[in-house]
């Protein structure tokens, strides 16, 4: 993670506990981190259509929660990378652990019969969401929001696999390939954050839209919307 820009914007200086290793202002006056911005439309457009599809169809309600979820995340996710603002970063990071924890809950609800809710379980991960947003609002230690989330998403894959291993074998190409593509996008986040000083020195020897390709959080966006995305669908 590196320091910001020496460039003025809209949203003036940053107040956020993080920043990435994209350029502030360095495409819009309007938008800090242009392409950590819109490589979100991964996380709102397809889980919208998923939802109008999931309602069209008269799917279970855990679904539509599941895309919208998303949704939230994507748009969450927009507003901090485009003011850098501290209370909008709390709309990307604290979403993205309540939106694990509705993945949990349909992963572990999957088999159950239709129209009943688990209120053990549902419990459990809205305390658990309660007592990780309460800590954190304190503390605002990104690494600690780091944690929970790998805690929720480690639960994830972990349930998925026994899911496509054991009970549903047939899914087993649309599961790895969620996965595979989650991982390839959190490769590309660690590459984006310790090598970034290189990235940002490379850049600035290659034409803006060539040097675009090496904004690896966008990637990270795209990689992890597309898989979440996928994942819904098994």
């Amino acid at each position: 993670m590196a320091p910001a820009a020496d460039r003025e914007g809209y949203w003036g200086p940053p107040t956020s506990t993080l920043e990435w290793c994209e350029e502030n202002y360095a495409v819009s006056y309007h938008i800090a981190e242009f392409w950590n911005t819109v490589s979100n439309l991964i996380f709102i457009l397809p889980p919208i259509y998923g939802a109008i599809q999931t309602y069209k169809d008269g799917l279970e309600k855990r679904y539509l929660a599941a895309y919208m979820c998303l949704t939230a995340v994507g748009l969450g996710s927009w507003c901090f990378h485009m003011t850098l603002k501290y209370e909008m970063q709390l709309l990307d990071e604290l979403p993205m652990i309540y939106s694990c924890c509705v993945f949990v809950y349909c992963l572990y609800e999957c088999f159950k019969y239709k129209n009943t809710v688990n209120y053990p379980l549902l419990f459990l991960l809205i305390t658990y969401s309660f007592i990780v947003s309460i800590v954190y609002l304190n503390l605002k230690e990104p690494v600690f929001h780091q944690i929970m989330y790998g805690t929720l998403v480690s639960i994830i894959v972990l349930r998925s696999v026994y899911i496509v291993l054991w009970v549903y074998p047939w899914l087993r190409g649309l599961g790895y390939t969620s996965l595979t593509v989650f991982l390839m996008g959190f490769f590309l986040w660690n590459v984006d954050n310790i090598f970034c000083d290189k990235l940002r020195a490379l850049r600035e020897k290659m034409p803006p839209v060539v040097g675009a390709v090496t904004q690896f959080h966008a990637w990270w966006h795209i990689l992890t919307g597309l898989g979440s995305y996928l994942h819904i669908l098994l």
